[in-house]
C-alpha cells in the first residue's frame, strides 16, 4: 500500500530488577498475544524505519505498519512479528500505523514484502505471529526533545517484548506515565534530581533502573533486558 510514510549518556546506575509478577497472564501485543497466529493480508509501502511509533529512520528496514484496529495506542510499537507468505518468511518490527488497513492487515516495507511475495502481486494472503525480538544489550530510555523536570516524555527502545507500561518514583509509590499514540510516555512534574523508572513488559516482567536526571533529546541505557517469552 503506497502511502506517506547517539550518543548515549551513562547516567543509569546499576540498579535493575528483573521480575515476573504476572507471567501467568496473557502477553498482550496490542491486543494480540505473543505466539497467537493471525490471518490477514500484506501490502507494501516505501518505509524508512520511522513512522507513527516515533523511532528514528534508518537502520534495519525489515519493518511494518500495523493496522489501526490492532495498533492499540502504540502498544505494538517495537514488537516483532513473524510472517509467512506465498514466497517465504520474514521477521519484521512494527514501527508505524496503517490507518487504512483492516484488522489482520500488515503494510510491509518493500524489502520485507519481497521476502514473502512477488512485488508485482501487490496484495497477498499471509499468516503472522507476534514473537520475542532478537535484540542485543539492555533496554534503552530515550527522552524526547523538549523534555524537562516539569514535562517529561520517554520512549522505551531496544526491548525484546512489547511494553505495557512505564512508571517512575523518587520516594514513595510508583506513578504511571500516560502513553500516547506516538509511542512516548508522558508525565508532568517529575522534578529535578535522581529518580527510578520501572518498565513492565506485556507478560508482566519488570525492569527497574535508576536515572540521575531528566534529559533533553538524549538516551540512556538500562541495566537489563527482558527474558524471551516462552
Amino acid at each position: 500500500m503506497n502511502r506517506p510514510a547517539s550518543w548515549k549518556s551513562s547516567l543509569v546506575l546499576t540498579l535493575a530488577a528483573l521480575a515476573c509478577g504476572a507471567c501467568g497472564d496473557s502477553a498482550s501485543g496490542g491486543g494480540v498475544s505473543l505466539g497467537a497466529e493471525q490471518k490477514g493480508i500484506a501490502t507494501y509501502y516505501d518505509a524508512n524505519g520511522g513512522g507513527n511509533c516515533g523511532f528514528d529512520p534508518g537502520g534495519d528496514l525489515m519493518v511494518a505498519a500495523m493496522n489501526q484496529a490492532q495498533y492499540d495506542n502504540s502498544a505494538v510499537c517495537g514488537e516483532c512479528v513473524d510472517i509467512v507468505g506465498p514466497k517465504g518468511t520474514v521477521r519484521v518490527r512494527i514501527v508505524d500505523q496503517c490507518p487504512d488497513c483492516d484488522k489482520g492487515h500488515l503494510d510491509l516495507s518493500v524489502q520485507a514484502f519481497d521476502k514473502v511475495a512477488e512485488r508485482k502481486d501487490g496484495r497477498v494472503d499471509i499468516t503472522w505471529t507476534p514473537v520475542s525480538c532478537d535484540v542485543a544489550g539492555p533496554v534503552e530510555y530515550h527522552f524526547k526533545d523538549g523534555s524537562n523536570p516539569w514535562w517529561t516524555a520517554i520512549q522505551v527502545r531496544n526491548h525484546r517484548l512489547p511494553i505495557k507500561k512505564l512508571e517512575w518514583r523518587r520516594d514513595g509509590d510508583w506513578k504511571a506515565f500516560q502513553r500516547e499514540s506516538y509511542n512516548y510516555f508522558i508525565f508532568e512534574g517529575i522534578g529535578e534530581g535522581r529518580f527510578q523508572l520501572r518498565v513492565t513488559a506485556s507478560d508482566g516482567q519488570q525492569l527497574v533502573d535508576s536515572v540521575e536526571k531528566v534529559l533533553d533529546d538524549d538516551s540512556v541505557d538500562g541495566a537489563e533486558q527482558f527474558a524471551p517469552q516462552k
